[in-house]
């Protein structure tokens, strides 16, 4: 009975410990929001811009449209409707446009479509431009059947993931973005931020105890290495920021706040690499904290070797996840480079490709080493009360 109520006391503390970090955690976040909205970014004077709402093809006048054979049918011409608005301060308004359908903007505006609608400012009102599809109900769902999946299956746990998840993308885009744009040196920023949403998602959870602390500590160097592997890559082989296609315009945005494109290359890789060598961590540091659990007289060395046998199964799969995850990401790419035939010099010397090259090898690297990282830390932290 001694130990039962030990162990419920234990648990108490670190609950409670849980929820001041948290809290912590959370105050850190709003602080530095209010700093960077209130204190940072500019006020800009409002001026008439384009507004994107959505709408509905309550008309279609007039179609010229006609299937091409040589594109699969795609449909080409233009069309003659009129779009009745169904959000923001425009609802209800209605506006006649000219739809122009081609292979790369395809948009088949019958009755009824869902449409989002670009209103550009003129002298006399606005003129409407049919942007896309109204994608937002599917996306939404798909995103609620991700949400219900996880709660379902993984319950609480599921749930803290979930809101970790969504945390992780609020710090971000409120707080890393502005401090990029505002020209805050990109890999420290990205390095703080990558440390502060990884303990704040080991936290919420699985709380303060000797498996979050083995695998946020792991996370943070598997991530580190990845990033001065990636940095030395790109110093060495001339790849950095301004390789890529948004760099020009990122240039023209970012020079009035002093934007710096060049350490962006190694911070994307931080933010990519992020939620793989998490995974691999938190799954090592969780089975030696279970093996410590089920056998307390396992030595430092015998609970490493047993994190190291763990960690090879997962470090196969999980570095194939990763550069696969980087191949998808440019599959049309590798797919025109097959078509035209492009031979090996040409090919591993383009910038694009070297880019993509490193961003996998470079995660892939950062996973491999977190095996051996978290096997030690998991292994020396379950017995340090006992060995000393």
């Amino acid at each position: 009975m001694g130990n039962v109520r030990g162990t419920r006391t234990l648990n108490s503390k670190w609950d409670f410990k849980r929820i001041v970090a948290i809290f912590v955690l959370m105050a850190i976040f709003v602080v530095s929001v209010c700093f960077i909205r209130f204190g940072l970014v500019e006020k800009s004077e409002s001026s008439a811009t384009s507004h994107f709402v959505r709408a509905t093809v309550s008309q279609l006048i007039q179609d010229n449209t006609q299937k091409d054979e040589n594109t699969e049918g795609i449909l080409r011409g233009s069309q003659e409707v009129i779009v009745q608005i169904s959000s923001g301060p425009f609802k209800g308004k209605k506006y006649q446009t000219t739809n122009y359908l081609s292979a790369l903007f395809n948009i088949n505006a019958q009755e009824g479509t869902r449409v989002i609608v670009r209103l550009d400012p003129q002298s006399d009102g606005y003129s409407a431009f049919i942007y896309s599809y109204d994608r937002t109900g599917i996306l939404l769902v798909m995103f609620g059947v991700f949400a219900l999946s996880l709660i379902l299956i993984g319950r609480s746990k599921g749930a803290m993931a979930l809101v970790s998840l969504i945390f992780t993308l609020f710090a971000i885009v409120s707080i890393l973005f502005p401090l990029l744009e505002y020209g805050f040196p990109a890999i420290p920023a990205t390095i703080l931020i990558v440390f502060y949403t990884t303990v704040f998602t080991f936290v919420l959870i699985d709380g303060i105890n000797k498996k979050t602390i083995s695998g946020a500590l792991g996370t943070l160097a598997g991530v580190l290495i990845a990033s001065i592997f990636a940095a030395f890559a790109g110093f060495i082989s001339h790849i950095s920021g301004f390789q890529t296609n948004e760099a020009e315009e990122l240039l023209l945005i970012g020079t009035d706040h002093g934007m710096k494109i060049s350490g962006l290359f190694t911070a994307g890789i931080l933010i990519a690499s992020l939620g793989a060598v998490m995974d691999v961590a938190m799954s090592i540091a969780s089975a030696v904290h279970e093996l410590h659990e089920v056998n307390d007289q396992m030595s430092a060395m015998e609970l490493f070797r047993s994190g190291m046998n763990i960690g090879r199964d997962a470090m196969g799969t999980m570095a194939n996840t990763l550069i696969l995850a980087f191949a998808g990401s440019s599959f049309t790419l590798l797919l025109l480079i097959y078509y035209y035939n492009i031979g090996f010099t040409q090919l591993i010397n383009t910038d694009m490709v070297a880019r993509e090259v490193i961003q996998g090898l470079s995660g892939s690297i950062g996973i491999v080493l977190t095996v051996p990282i978290v096997a030690f830390l998991s292994a020396t932290i379950e017995t340090y009360k006992r060995e000393r």
